[in-house]
């Protein structure tokens, strides 16, 4: 009986003392980083697994011991937790952080920013430029793509938030134009809330065509609200808006980098030297600070300005202030170049 006892003790020491070291060996690969010698991109596809993973860097060199990658998944019972998508693996990555990376979901984010000022057209063409979103719309038509929004036989300029959006590869072009559009709308409807008192707009659509001439008009933040203020300014007067991005924008292809006097009298839906009021559409896509100059503008006399040549403008209450103005800061424009607002 003693025998059976001590052969029993010696054969409980021995599988302990061998699963102790197995736990011990496995705890060290787990710990041990892979050979990664700089960052490596992976992609996991939908329906894939973590063995498939496993099999994947184990033929590219980069896991050792893919097996005991799997037995570490099974035992954590983690095997339906995979997440798809692009991974970017670091040196330093080892198997226990790689499996808490991919159950998490930590996925590569990408930012696509859509340019303050930049029109419809623009837009588009930075979209099927961008490697990572899935591009989509290449025999849908403007008023197509507007339709699939919800928004049939709305103009598309400006109705995209100039801002950063985050996404992930195989994003759509539409979805992201789609979050873009649903945020200019909720900033949109925000400010008109909180608008301003006494302005001269008859709904948000004109304050966001304002904001898009705001937005083309100055890069200056600190200008925004003043800008605002001289458009609206003229809009009470009666005055007409006079502003050139509005007819380079009406121009469209014909624009090959500078406004000429014949340029002025030809009458487009856009020429605000020749309309009264607002243009029928925005010009651009406008960011949240060019619609809060919009519904919030800077009060004061002024009627003109002028750019000063780093960037900033000049602003004016009188026609002779203004023209004195244009003298000081223009002496090297051409003969026939006119400054906006000008009457």
């Amino acid at each position: 009986m003693r025998k059976v006892v001590l052969s029993f003790v010696i054969t409980l020491v021995v599988v302990i003392a061998f699963a102790y070291g197995g736990w011990r060996s496995l705890q060290s690969y787990l710990d041990t980083p892979l050979n990664l010698t700089q960052p490596r991109i992976v992609m996991v596809e939908s329906g894939s697994s973590f063995n498939r993973v496993a099999g994947r860097l184990a033929a590219d060199g980069v896991m050792e011991k893919p097996d005991w990658f799997a037995f570490f998944v099974r035992i954590n019972k983690a095997g339906h937790l995979l997440k798809a998508g692009e991974y970017e693996l670091v040196p330093g990555t080892t198997p226990r952080t790689l499996l808490a990376q991919l159950i998490a979901g930590k996925i590569i984010t990408y930012n696509f920013t859509i340019i303050e000022g930049s029109t419809f057209s623009q837009l588009r063409e930075q979209l099927k430029a961008n490697e990572q979103i899935k591009f989509t719309l290449q025999n849908q038509s403007d008023a197509q793509l507007m339709a699939s929004l919800g928004l049939e036989g709305q103009h598309p300029e400006g109705m995209f938030l100039a801002d950063t959006y985050q996404f992930h590869r195989g994003m759509s072009d539409f979805d992201l134009l789609k979050r873009a559009n649903a945020l200019l709308l909720s900033e949109l409807e925000k400010a008109w809330q909180e608008r301003a008192k006494e302005l001269p707009y008859t709904s948000a659509y004109e304050a966001l065509i304002m904001a898009s001439i705001v937005e083309k008009e100055t890069a200056l933040s600190s200008e925004r609200p003043a800008i605002a203020g001289v458009f609206v300014q003229r809009l009470h007067k009666g005055m007409k808006l006079q502003t050139d991005p509005t007819v380079i924008y009406g121009m469209g292809d014909r624009y090959k980098g500078n406004i000429r006097r014949a340029d002025l009298r030809r009458p487009t839906p856009y020429n605000t030297y020749a309309i009264n009021g607002l243009p029928p559409t925005p010009i651009a896509m406008v960011g949240r600070e060019a619609i809060l100059a919009a519904l919030h503008p800077e009060k004061g006399e002024w009627l003109y300005f002028v750019a000063k040549g780093d960037g900033s403008h000049q602003f004016s209450a009188t026609l002779a202030e203004h023209n004195r103005a244009v003298k000081q800061y223009q002496l090297k424009r051409r003969s026939d170049y006119r400054s906006s607002p000008d009457q």
